[in-house]
């Protein structure tokens, strides 16, 4: 099992120690930095400028949003991404979510599965430098009846094939991600419900296309704070927790609060979001189950934290991308080192 860090979003206001991160998690060793965008900032911006400061670790968008750009535009981005870096980088690839991608770029949320397979198909098409057409429900390349005609990307990718990832949550979006990626991004990630909801489904997938999981990347995000008080470490993750089990959508359409259901948290997931989207923040992070907290973040000890890192290797993970706590650079700085530490302790470096 590699490391990676999950750098989030510019602009969440720890900006300007994030390259001094990225770059201490290149010297460690870590295998992967990751970004993300929603409405602020833009992935490849941040990747490119990691990218440039860094020699080994990959750059990865966790992820470029489908609803933002045509797959053509994708697919010039991860090329020239991958020309840059040297073959340092990943494509993870997302729909948002219908508040973002009606709200933000005025695009409809139907059929997302869909529009997540025909989007790949187009993405990799582009990639591999083939002419480029399609002719598909949600995209038509060229467009009939006018001047275009089928192109083929003029950037040389460092690699033949660069790594494509979906970030996937459901079941049904597990099992395309496991048929058509190259890994799946997953955050809320518990080792002991692994099994029944990411790896089944996932493992459907890869059969389907004739697969089995050696090769395939899990890659879950995990929020990480050493220490030895574990309840004010979890307490420390109790109002991002409420944020997406309660507020990351609308009441029908809580991908979040879904997967806590799944996991056993009907009644705890019904009420976080009641108290959220009542507007009472605070009372929806304190009906945040201790256990729910403990089971999908990396509190405690450096030997605590290997124990876990050795239950997320032994539950499928491959790559275990980190998001330390800590305000400061410092905080920031010792938990990567913890990271890297612990991870030796687990006997998995």
């Amino acid at each position: 099992m590699r490391l990676g860090i999950n750098l989030g979003y510019w602009g969440a206001g720890m900006d300007a120690d994030n390259l001094a991160v990225a770059q201490e998690a290149d010297r460690l060793g870590y295998a992967v930095c990751w970004a993300a965008e929603a409405y602020g900032s833009d992935a490849p911006t941040v990747l490119a400028w990691v990218a440039a400061q860094t020699r080994s670790i990959d750059v990865g968008s966790g992820i470029l949003q489908i609803p933002a750009r045509a797959p053509a535009m994708t697919a010039m981005t991860a090329a020239t991404l991958d020309a840059l870096s040297g073959g340092r980088f990943r494509l993870g690839l997302g729909v948002s979510g219908p508040q973002v991608s009606e709200g933000w770029y005025g695009v409809g949320f139907d059929k997302p599965l869909a529009r997540t397979r025909e989007y790949v198909e187009i993405v990799r098409k582009a990639m591999s430098r083939e002419r480029l057409t399609h002719d598909g429900e949600h995209w038509t390349l060229p467009l009939p009846g006018g001047p275009g005609k089928p192109l083929r990307l003029t950037v040389h990718p460092v690699r033949e094939r660069i790594p494509l990832y979906i970030a996937a949550i459901g079941p049904r979006n597990l099992t395309q991600t496991g048929e058509i990626a190259d890994g799946a991004l997953l955050v809320f990630f518990a080792p002991e419900h692994a099994e029944e909801t990411t790896l089944a489904p996932v493992r459907a997938g890869r059969a389907k296309a004739g697969l089995d999981l050696d090769g395939f990347d899990i890659v879950p995000t995990v929020p990480m704070a050493v220490g030895d008080d574990l309840t004010a470490l979890a307490d420390h993750f109790r109002p991002y927790t409420a944020l997406y089990v309660g507020g990351m959508g609308s009441r029908e359409q809580n991908f979040y609060n879904r997967l806590a259901r799944r996991m056993g948290y009907e009644k705890e997931a019904a009420e976080i979001q009641d108290l959220y989207l009542a507007g009472d923040k605070n009372a929806a992070a304190a009906a945040v189950p201790h256990r729910l907290i403990d089971s999908t973040t990396l509190i405690g000890s450096r030997e605590r934290i290997a124990d876990r890192m050795r239950a997320y290797a032994e539950a499928g993970v491959t790559t275990l991308s980190l998001a330390p706590a800590g305000f400061t650079l410092p905080e920031r700085i010792a938990s990567l080192r913890a990271g890297a530490e612990a991870l030796e302790l687990a006997g998995l470096a």
